[in-house]
């Protein structure tokens, strides 16, 4: 059964930076396209961004410009690089992977934008 466990998140000032990282196991990661989702309190989940197992990416239109999604198939993670970040970026953090029509999610990790 795949897993994924998401890591990196916290608390950052506007402007500031983080990397989450998202390592995956019970899959043959380099097969299966990944993605992030984020949740802020009283709003729906969102597609962040997604990379096709050949690295093909897309965004959404508010993480365009800012956020950098990659992966590394040797060490079956894959990577949210956010930069310029915002107090409306505050939210949980997932991790997805559809592997064999079934989908899977991490247990998030905080993302915090504040002064």
């Amino acid at each position: 059964q795949a897993q994924v466990v998401e890591s990196g998140g916290g608390l950052v000032e506007p402007g500031g930076s983080l990397r989450l990282s998202c390592a995956a196991s019970g899959m043959t990661f380099r097969r299966y396209a990944m993605s992030w989702y984020r949740q802020a309190p009283g709003n729906e989940r969102e597609l962040v961004a997604k990379i096709t197992s050949g690295g093909s990416t897309n965004y959404a239109d508010s993480a365009k410009g800012r956020f950098t999604i990659s992966r590394d198939n040797a060490k079956n993670t894959v990577y949210l690089q956010m930069n310029s970040l915002k107090p409306e970026d505050t939210a949980v953090y997932f991790c997805n992977a559809v592997v064999n029509y079934i989908t899977y999610w991490g247990q998030g990790t905080q993302v915090t934008v504040s002064s």
